[in-house]
């Protein structure tokens, strides 16, 4: 019995429909997200030091409906307070008001959490405004080890999330005027025309750093 083909031997079997050339068309294009303002970013998520509930959207959540509860106590952190703030960008230098941002840092004397001995998370989490602004609370971080028993400059990794992004974006923010910046053996490695897209600078008691998705003045992204 020939179990290929009810219509005969002789015959070719029919092909289902989603096999069916005549059906094949172009895929509609799609992006990712945005996902992101709902659940990913919560109250503290931005505040790495402090009690506020800095880095959530509850302007996008009803009272009821608002599950983004405190994040826990994070105790005693040591080190020199700092405020993080700037806008993401699109290649029009236009606000992106639904994207994510990850900050990754060591404490203040270089360890990250993982480290022994180290009490500080250096995790944080925030979603930008409609005017894509973000903000964070945090502290200068210290110099870390860097490749052949180099020490590289205090900085912050940066993970970029946002529509149309498969994978995150990579990027770090060096401190404008550290002298450690001129013996950071990553920030060697990009052209000295590019280095100035990963400079935060001091101003009105913040470190201010824009990250341009693209266009003239695209932030320098690395390779992950």
């Amino acid at each position: 019995m020939d179990n290929r083909n009810p219509l005969g031997r002789d015959q070719p079997a029919p092909r289902p429909d989603n096999q069916n050339p005549v059906n094949f068309g172009q895929t509609p294009w799609q992006t990712v997200g945005p996902f992101f303002h709902y659940a990913l970013p919560w109250k503290g998520g931005a505040d790495l030091f402090g009690y506020s509930a800095l880095g959530a959207r509850p302007d996008l959540f009803p009272p009821s409906h608002d599950l983004l509860h405190q994040a826990p106590a994070k105790g005693d952190v040591p080190g020199e307070r700092i405020e993080l703030r700037g806008r993401v960008l699109d290649a029009n230098n236009a606000p992106v008001s639904d994207a994510l941002l990850e900050i990754w840092q060591a404490d203040v004397d270089g360890r990250y959490a993982t480290s022994p001995g180290g009490g500080f998370i250096g995790f944080g989490r925030t979603a930008t405004s409609d005017a894509g602004e973000y903000r964070f609370l945090t502290i200068r971080p210290g110099q870390v080890p860097g490749p052949s028993r180099s020490l590289q400059a205090p900085h912050v990794a940066i993970g970029v999330f946002g529509r149309g992004l498969l994978k995150r974006l990579a990027t770090r923010l060096y401190f404008a005027g550290d002298p450690a910046n001129e013996q950071d053996p990553i920030l060697q490695l990009v052209p000295p025309a590019r280095r100035s897209t990963l400079l935060a600078h001091l101003q009105d008691g913040a470190w201010h750093f824009d990250i341009h998705l693209q266009g003239e003045y695209e932030t320098v992204f690395f390779d992950v």
